[in-house]
């Protein structure tokens, strides 16, 4: 398969703007309040954002990339693979998917595979970096199709948040699992469950009982000297912490810190981690 026609597509949840040998593009989602529309592509001033919402006192809600959003990204290529933010959660999965339709109709030479990654964040980030080693190995389309849904199954995400506001404004959480983050010092952490929701898993009381709590979930599943990928909103401390708590723990785990971008820092919020881990 010549690799200059091929194409990994995800939206912008995926925290990536770019991607090194293969050809790349991210439909941005949108972060809407009564104030102001948040476009989340490289030119979002992310820091500012967050600040912004931290005052905001008003009803907030996410817009995901429109089927012409997700042609226009998918540009000429011959060959596409789409990632997607959960489909549980989000209709981004539902417009590539009908943007895949149409661009097959519109060019029956060519193929789309787009994939619902049940997740988000780091573990996107994971799958788009597997999908970049299977195609510069030269696989064919429906093996790489079929490695990467075997390997999304092997994938995890866990998170720690300090707030939960706007997961509780967008009606991800309840009002009643909001309130437990940030009260005296609680950290809640959770997992994206095999449905592609979010799941509380512990309530902590202070940040670094909330990173332990994170890598022993990590050991209940498994990791042994996988990939770790950590993204954080504005608390590169904390990541970096937790990097340290799993390199102890795992020494041949191989872990990459980077910034939430936009819509996971929405989510995030200030504070929060999202962590993207392979399983056993």
């Amino acid at each position: 398969m010549n690799t200059e026609n091929i194409k990994i597509v995800t939206d912008s949840s995926s925290d990536m703007l770019e991607l090194s040998d293969v050809c790349f593009a991210s439909a941005p989602l949108k972060i809407i309040t009564s104030e102001k529309e948040y476009v989340d592509d490289g030119a979002l001033d992310v820091y500012e954002m967050v600040t912004d919402m931290q005052s905001y006192k008003g009803r907030s809600s996410t817009s995901c990339p429109n089927t012409e959003d997700w042609l226009s990204a998918f540009g000429e290529a011959e060959t596409v693979f789409c990632v997607t933010i959960t489909g549980t959660l989000s209709g981004s999965y539902n417009s590539a998917v009908a943007a895949k339709r149409r661009y097959e109709e519109e060019h029956p030479d060519r193929r789309v595979f787009v994939l619902d990654s049940l997740s988000t964040g780091p573990e996107i980030y994971l799958i788009i970096e597997k999908l970049r080693e299977l195609i510069l190995e030269g696989k064919d389309f429906d093996r790489i199709c079929d490695e990467i849904k075997k390997y999304s199954r092997t994938t995890g995400l866990l998170f720690m948040l300090e707030s939960m506001k706007n997961l509780a404004n967008n009606g991800r959480v309840s009002p009643i699992v909001a309130k437990m983050a940030g009260l005296l010092g609680i950290r809640v952490v959770g997992k994206a469950s095999e449905k592609g929701d979010l799941e509380p898993l512990n309530k902590c009381r202070g940040e670094r009982r909330a990173l332990e709590a994170i890598v022993a979930h990590m050991k209940e599943w498994g990791l042994n000297k996988g990939k770790v990928r950590i993204a954080h909103c504005f608390n590169e401390e904390a990541a970096r912490e937790l990097k340290e708590l799993i390199r102890r723990e795992f020494a041949k785990v191989q872990v990459k810190l980077y910034a939430c971008r936009g819509l996971c820092s929405f989510y995030a919020e200030k504070g929060g981690l999202l962590v993207g881990f392979e399983k056993a």
